[in-house]
């Protein structure tokens, strides 16, 4: 048996952290929406913000289907998402016109 040398390159594996458990469809994908950087939360007011970007939204909706909750089809993960994204502004309603982030 050949004792591995110092040299040697080893391969870690990476693991994704398994997301919590939620209550509910559109906890879990605003979580998604969050992970993705499809939405944002208002620093000041804690208002979640659509954030706009279609890259962003088309990455959420590839996590929802492939990481579907326990339960839920891919398709129904993937409309739960995209009907959570369509129910966030794009502005706080807190903010004043000249402190929108």
């Amino acid at each position: 048996m050949a004792i591995p040398s110092a040299s040697m390159e080893f391969v870690m594996l990476m693991f994704r952290e398994r997301r919590p458990a939620f209550r509910t469809i559109e906890g879990w994908a605003r979580s998604v929406l969050l992970e993705a950087g499809a939405i944002r939360e208002c620093e000041e007011h804690g208002w979640m913000q659509d954030r706009t970007d279609p890259h962003a939204r088309d990455r959420a909706i590839e996590i929802a289907r492939e990481t579907p909750p326990h339960g839920v089809s891919p398709e129904a993960a993937a409309v739960a998402v995209a009907e959570v994204l369509d129910g966030i502004g794009d502005t706080c309603p807190e903010c004043l016109p000249e402190d929108r982030h």
